[in-house]
C-alpha cells in the first residue's frame, strides 16, 4: 500500500511545482502595463476660466470655461468654448488671442475661424474653432468674449489659458 502512496505523492508535488513556475510563455499571462487613452490630448489641453470683467459688474455676469488641445493631425489646433448665464437669445463673438485678457497680441488664426456663440434660452452657449495651426507649445493666450456682432470691441467676458502642466 505504500507502495502506491510514493509516487502518487511524487506525482501530486510535481503538478503542483509546475503550475507554480514563473517561466511560463508570456502569451499566456496578463500584460503587465496597461495603456489607458481615455483622454491622450490631456497633457497637451490648456485651460481657461472666462469671467466678465470687473467694470461691468452687476450689468453682465457671465462665466465659462475654453480649452485648445491638438487637432486632428499635427498642423491643426482645436478651440472649443462653453458659457453660461449670458442673455438668453445673445449672439457673441468670441476668438483665442495671443497674450492676455486686457494686452492683446492679436488673433490666433484666421478670423473667420470663430463662430459665435448663441445663446440658448437658458443662458448656455458653446462653440469650437479647428485652426489650421500647428498647437502651440508655449505662450500666451487668452479668449475673449464680444457683446454682440455689431460691438465686438466691447468685452463681456475673457480669460487667460493656463498651459499644460508638464
Amino acid at each position: 500500500m505504500h507502495r502506491y502512496r510514493i509516487p502518487a505523492l511524487a506525482a501530486a508535488a510535481g503538478l503542483a511545482v509546475a503550475a507554480c513556475v514563473p517561466f511560463r510563455t508570456p502569451m499566456k499571462q496578463a500584460p503587465v502595463v496597461q495603456v489607458n487613452t481615455r483622454d491622450a490630448n490631456m497633457n497637451s489641453r490648456w485651460n481657461g476660466t472666462l469671467a466678465s470683467p470687473v467694470a461691468l459688474e452687476g450689468a453682465v455676469q457671465i462665466r465659462g470655461n475654453a480649452t485648445m488641445t491638438p487637432g486632428s493631425n499635427a498642423g491643426n489646433t482645436s478651440v472649443n468654448v462653453e458659457i453660461t448665464n449670458a442673455s438668453p437669445g445673445g449672439l457673441h463673438p468670441w476668438q483665442l488671442h495671443r497674450g492676455q485678457c486686457g494686452a492683446d497680441g492679436g488673433v490666433f488664426g484666421s478670423d473667420e475661424a470663430y463662430h459665435a456663440l448663441k445663446v440658448d434660452k437658458y443662458g448656455r452657449a458653446s462653440s469650437s474653432a479647428m485652426l489650421q495651426l500647428a498647437m502651440p507649445i508655449d505662450g500666451q493666450y487668452f479668449v475673449s468674449l464680444g457683446a454682440s456682432s455689431a460691438n465686438p470691441e466691447t468685452i463681456v467676458a475673457c480669460g487667460n489659458l493656463a498651459p499644460p502642466a508638464r
